[in-house]
């Protein structure tokens, strides 16, 4: 059982970190515009999926070590609760959120705003807090598939979602040539590998295994299409998408896809 003063410690755990990681997305103009112009099906697969991820990264990584399915759950609350807290917060002292606004408007600015803000919640309350003892991870040392998979999917979702809702990512999608586009492939697939298996960095020699230069493919590959993934879905998300052809569709994810590789491989290594 938390006291009162531990949950306060965690609570300015989480908002620091949830500002940390998704405050430039709170002054993107775009993201506004999308909170009141999204369908109501798209802001709630938005939510729905927050939710699952952060299960997922407080029941791999959470900051408290053998916690049950419903403190998980728990947590996971929390954490979207303090998102939309803070976000509101954060919207109306920019003037973006007003009291003479329409409600569905303030709803949807703030729930778009606020899932991000959550993910950043989480990863604070558990990163922040490397003094706590109760601190850990479940499963080895170099942690399990389905581990590494989330926390690649955290770190992707923190990085792609502050690049994803700009204008930039369309118009050079649609400028682009397809040559250049397999060189953003091979630049993000040759970042994953640098940093998960030749840069040394904090966290590489506990949290992958390296153990033969298949490893190293295997692991740039799993990462790339980890990005991918979450690079698409943002994407269809923010309504990046609609009306546009397949090759223009690919071309924006795969030019997300390099940002979204970034924070994949540095989850990996540093979320957990």
């Amino acid at each position: 059982m938390r006291t009162v003063t531990q949950s306060l410690r965690e609570y300015a755990r989480g908002v620091a970190g949830g500002l940390l990681f998704s405050l430039p997305l709170l002054y993107t103009m775009e993201v506004w515009w999308a909170g009141f112009t999204s369908h109501p099906w798209r802001l709630a697969a938005y939510v729905a999926a927050t939710f699952v991820l952060l299960n997922g990264y407080n029941y791999f990584v959470g900051l408290r070590r053998d916690s049950c399915l419903s403190e998980v759950v728990l947590d996971s609350v929390e954490e979207m609760g303090l998102g939309l807290v803070v976000s509101l917060v954060i919207l109306w002292l920019l003037g973006r959120v007003t009291t003479g606004m329409p409600l569905a408007e303030v709803v949807g600015k703030t729930t778009i705003e606020a899932m991000t803000v959550a993910v950043g919640v989480s990863v604070g309350t558990a990163q922040l807090g490397g003094g706590e003892e109760d601190k850990g991870m479940r499963g080895g040392s170099d942690g399990g598939f389905g581990r590494q998979v989330v926390v690649a999917l955290c770190g992707a979702v923190l990085f792609a979602a502050n690049v994803a809702p700009t204008e930039e990512i369309v118009m050079i999608a649609v400028e682009v040539s397809s040559w250049r586009l397999l060189g953003l492939s091979a630049l993000s697939l040759a970042l994953a590998a640098l940093i998960l298996y030749y840069s040394e960095f904090a966290g590489s020699k506990k949290h992958v295994r390296f153990d033969r230069h298949h490893d190293v493919a295997v692991g740039s590959v799993v990462t790339y299409a980890v990005a991918l993934a979450v690079s698409a879905a943002i994407l269809l998300f923010f309504g990046r998408f609609d009306g546009q052809s397949l090759a223009v569709c690919v071309a924006q994810t795969v030019v997300l896809g390099v940002a979204a590789t970034l924070g994949a491989s540095a989850g990996r290594l540093l979320l957990q």
